[in-house]
């Protein structure tokens, strides 16, 4: 269980919340939810499986060289672990996407540069601005 422990990871819950948009907040509630349960549990199991009392096997199983055949069995048994595979895919896909973010967010703030030039070119002083120039640049002004 250590290795498993070790293995999860923590989540951003309200990063994760903030992404989720309003018709799927049931379903992220739920998620949520399930994977406290789930990580409730994982905790509450020891790290390590208690030990086998062979030797009451011994005395309570009547056929001679059964526990014994089992024990040795038993000791033997090594369970695999499957190996990662994913997460290197997942690593290059999160990379790129940085990257396309990255790209976004500097071409929307060269056009948030050039709207706010344009805004400024339509500003003038509240104090110079008459009710014919406001109709004007209202109904006549066409960019």
């Amino acid at each position: 269980m250590a290795s498993r422990r070790s293995a999860v990871k923590a989540l951003d819950w309200l990063a994760f919340a903030e992404r989720v948009p309003p018709n799927q907040k049931a379903m992220f509630n739920a998620l949520k939810t399930r994977s406290d349960t789930i990580s409730a549990k994982l905790t509450s199991l020891p790290a390590k499986p208690p030990a086998i009392d062979w030797a009451y096997y011994r005395t309570t199983i009547a056929k001679a060289g059964l526990v014994d055949e089992f024990e040795k069995k038993f000791n033997a048994l090594t369970i695999p672990e499957p190996k990662d595979t994913q997460s290197e895919k997942i690593n290059l896909q999160e990379q790129e996407a940085n990257k396309t973010a990255l790209a976004f967010i500097a071409e929307s703030k060269a056009r948030v540069a050039s709207f706010e030039k344009e805004v400024c070119s339509y500003y003038i002083g509240y104090k110079m601005f008459t009710k014919p120039l406001f109709i004007y640049n209202i109904f006549y002004r066409v960019s």
